[in-house]
């Protein structure tokens, strides 16, 4: 390049050259813009120069020291050379691999779809040769069926015509061949179809379209076979009909009805129609229309009840060969703090008082103890405590000798009474042991004395009572009391059948947390399996697994065994009996009609008075006071009696309300009735979960935990009786008599009066006297001796009185002085 003087100027050669482009814009705007553009850098090999080869160890060492970098030396630069070639090397390895995977994985697919084609292809030809031979199996029955219908009119033609007899089989050979090419017209008109109706093939969408795709019924497949045998036989022929013995409960669904008769709901819905009922085939009707429907049908009804559920429960009546002795059944029964449980330990030889709270049994404990004889005995122990008396009555019920325990220094007591009560009603012979024979205030003779009153003549007093001095402290007269016992069992000849589905009675119920609703059985009959169905009262449930009482699991128990049942489906009631049925069905079955009727026993109950006894009673409870609690119990047992217990606090003006009673912890639900209700929660040995627990903190709800009875039941007394409103008593404190009658500026009529009685206070209530009667009750104004006020006047004094907003006093009229106090009041 030159400038205007032609003086070359400094520049690079092959640099950057200038040049324009033209910029467009919006609304036909153009712009020249200066750019710089570069050429590519071209390296023209010099002359005579050989062609590049690859690069070699040997080469780099020959090649020309001045183009290698600065700094590089010749064992660097073969370094570098040898791993540029393994790099280059492993390069191509690896795409040599890749390509080899390819491949494979190519070969691979080219298999499977081959293999896939190959099985749909047999598949196709497999379900093509299947619809061929249904065809042919088809034409040749229509065939047969062509063939005997030609044979039986030919058979009739022949006896009604003997002269055409010759003629008529060749005329109707003779069109044969005609029908043929008419079949295949048909075949061909099907397209996809087979003989019967049936869509063979795939569905097309024109198929689909103009509703020649719709595919008969098997049921209509065979109707339509059914007709064309008949028709091919000689016209229709209507089937017998079945007449069916229809079972009709109390209340039936219309489409069950149908079911059980065997006929189209249909038919059964249009026939009440046309009695004046319009109902749906979902709805119930009562067994007297269907009865009517049935008989209109030509079927008969059966009436059943729902109570027929239970009839699966077997009653069998064991044959007397089949008996087997079994262990008694004992039951310990008595006051409380009698030593029964202690007694019971010193049978057993292990410490159950310990486990107990309080040292009382809450709980009935079923046990089973070998003797000396290796005879086997099963003790149920009771609770004395007053508020058990059910569990008790239990007790008393499933056992077969009572054990009635009797304190030697405390003698007969009210539960001891109880008990008796129970053995008697219960027919149950009974054996007194006489505890506590070790202390020093013990009188044997005395308990068999008080005894005498309630009917109970023990040996030594010539009666038939067995009754034996034992000591559970020193083990003094344990022996004789077992072979008391034995002696009596023997005496019962008690035996049981125990091959047989089991039967037996709940003592106890709880709901585990880690085992769910746990029941304590005793088997009276046959023996209880693992594995076994079984009702419970209202609950039903499988034997998942049995416990005896030393916790050990066991697979079967036999009669008079104690077991502790896993598996039921709810919590039984205490009490309620126990009875293996064939199957979960069955027992679902009789658990929900048992469940059915308690609601509709408990509805009764509730509907069963009238609009002014309802009125009434309303009245009467708005002036009583109620106590609302729940409770939440470890056992059903204890969940009874702690309800009893509290049901009996009260008077006429207090009571306590049970909303809620539960075995169980206590969880969110029972915290938010409680909250609802304003009542406090009762757990008795057990605890709220952490949910409830975080729950009543945020809601202010209070929990009350127990494990003594007593103490609940104290508690509980205390809190309803500050429910009760303060007796207000009169205390009689002075008379006065009025002598004379002043009238005062500025205060009014003053009676000028003598203490003739007690004393006189300004602060005291009084009340005004005439001729014996109170005209006036009220308080004073001013009580003053002479001139000055004062606080009270002694009995001789004289002083002046005036009452409150009163004027009408007279002279001689007398004043009764008296002061009114508060007594709280406690429930008894």
């Amino acid at each position: 390049m030159s400038d205007s003087d032609g003086k070359k100027t400094l520049g690079l050669r092959g640099g950057a050259r200038s040049g324009s482009v033209k910029q467009s814009f919006s609304h036909g705007r153009t712009k020249n813009v200066v750019v710089e553009t570069k050429r590519k850098r071209v390296v023209v090999p010099k002359p005579g120069a050989a062609k590049p080869t690859a690069p070699t160890a040997k080469t780099a060492k020959a090649g020309d020291k001045s183009k290698r970098p600065a700094g590089i030396s010749d064992a660097e630069m073969e370094r570098r050379l040898k791993a540029l070639q393994a790099a280059k090397a492993r390069e191509a390895e690896e795409a040599a691999r890749r390509a080899a995977e390819e491949k494979a994985r190519a070969e691979e697919r080219e298999r499977r779809r081959a293999e896939q084609e190959a099985k749909e292809r047999e598949q196709r030809e497999a379900e093509e040769r299947a619809r061929r031979k249904a065809e042919e199996e088809e034409r040749q029955r229509r065939e047969a069926e062509e063939a005997a219908r030609r044979a039986a009119q030919a058979e009739q033609t022949a006896k009604t015509a003997p002269a055409q007899d010759s003629a008529r089989p060749a005329a109707k050979a003779a069109p044969q061949p005609a029908r043929k090419p008419e079949r295949e017209r048909e075949q061909r008109r099907g397209k996809g179809r087979d003989e019967g109706g049936r869509r063979s093939g795939k569905l097309t969408l024109n198929q689909a379209l103009s509703g020649d795709g719709r595919q008969k019924s098997l049921a209509a497949m065979k109707r339509k076979q059914e007709r064309a045998r008949q028709k091919a036989m000689g016209g229709p022929v209507q089937r017998e009909k079945v007449i069916r013995e229809v079972q009709l409960p109390e209340t039936i669904v219309v489409s069950e009805l149908a079911n059980r008769m065997a006929e189209r709901v249909a038919d059964v819905v249009k026939s009440l129609m046309q009695m004046g009922m319009m109902v749906t085939q979902n709805q119930s009707i009562d067994a007297d229309t269907a009865e009517l429907i049935i008989e209109e049908f030509g079927h008969k009804a059966v009436r059943v009840s729902d109570a027929d559920v239970e009839d699966v429960i077997q009653q069998i009546e064991d044959k007397p060969e089949d008996l087997k002795p079994r262990p008694p059944v004992v039951t310990v029964m008595g006051h409380v703090d009698h030593g029964k449980t202690s007694l019971l330990d010193a049978i057993r030889n292990t410490n159950v008082t310990s486990g107990e709270a309080g040292g009382i049994t809450q709980h009935i404990g079923a046990y089973q103890v070998k003797a000396k004889d290796g005879q086997v005995l099963t003790f149920l122990d009771t609770p004395g405590h007053a508020a058990f008396t059910s569990m008790r009555s239990r007790g008393a019920q499933v056992t077969d000798i009572v054990v009635l325990v009797v304190a030697a220094d405390d003698s007969v007591m009210p539960q001891t009474i109880e008990a008796i009560n129970h053995a008697k009603a219960a027919g149950v012979p009974m054996i007194v042991a006489i505890n506590k024979i070790d202390k020093p205030a013990a009188n044997p003779d005395k308990v068999r004395t008080e005894l005498l009153q309630h009917e109970v003549i023990v040996e030594k007093l010539s009666g038939d009572v067995q009754d034996v001095e034992v000591s559970a402290v020193t083990g003094q007269g344990i022996d004789e009391l077992l072979e008391a016992i034995a002696l009596q069992a023997e005496i019962l000849e008690l035996k049981a059948n125990p091959d047989r589905p089991a039967e037996g009675a709940v003592i106890e119920a709880k709901l585990d947390v880690g085992r769910g609703p746990v029941a304590t059985v005793l088997v009276q009959k046959g023996t209880l399996h693992q594995g076994d169905v079984f009702v419970a009262g209202e609950q039903w449930g499988r034997v998942r697994a049995m416990e005896n009482d030393k916790g050990e699991r066991v697979k079967k128990a036999g009669p008079s065994v104690p077991v502790e049942v896993l598996g039921l489906q709810g919590t039984p009631e205490a009490g309620d009996i126990l009875n293996v049925v064939e199957n979960e069905a069955q027992a679902r079955e009789i658990a929900e009609y048992r469940q059915e009727k308690a609601k509709e026993k408990r509805a009764a109950a509730g509907a069963g008075t009238t609009l002014d006894q309802l009125l009434a009673k309303a009245k009467a409870d708005a002036n009583v006071k109620e106590l609302p609690v729940v409770v939440k119990a470890d056992v059903q047992g204890s969940a009874e009696a702690i309800v009893q217990a509290l049901e009996k606090i009260g008077n006429e003006e207090v009571r306590v309300r049970v909303l809620h009673s539960g075995v169980g912890a206590i969880t969110e639900t029972d915290v938010g009735l409680a909250e609802a209700s304003g009542a406090p929660i009762i757990g008795f040995n057990v605890r709220a979960n952490a949910p409830a627990r975080q729950a009543a903190n945020q809601k202010g709800v209070e929990i009350r935990y127990y494990s003594v009875i007593y103490d609940l039941v104290d508690d509980v007394k205390k809190a309803a009786s500050g429910l009760l409103e303060a007796e207000v008593r009169e205390k009689f404190i002075g008379y006065a008599e009025i002598k004379e009658v002043f009238k005062v500026s500025g205060v009014g009529k003053v009676a000028g009066c003598l203490v003739t009685e007690g004393v006189a206070r300004r602060s005291a209530g009084v009340r005004l006297l005439r001729d014996n009667v109170v005209i006036h009750e009220g308080t004073l104004k001013t009580l003053k001796r002479f001139k000055d006020e004062v606080a009270e006047v002694q009995s001789g004094q004289e002083c002046g009185m005036a009452f409150e907003n009163y004027d009408d006093i007279r002279q001689g009229d007398v004043i009764e002085i008296f002061e009114r106090e508060t007594v709280e009041r406690t429930l008894d």
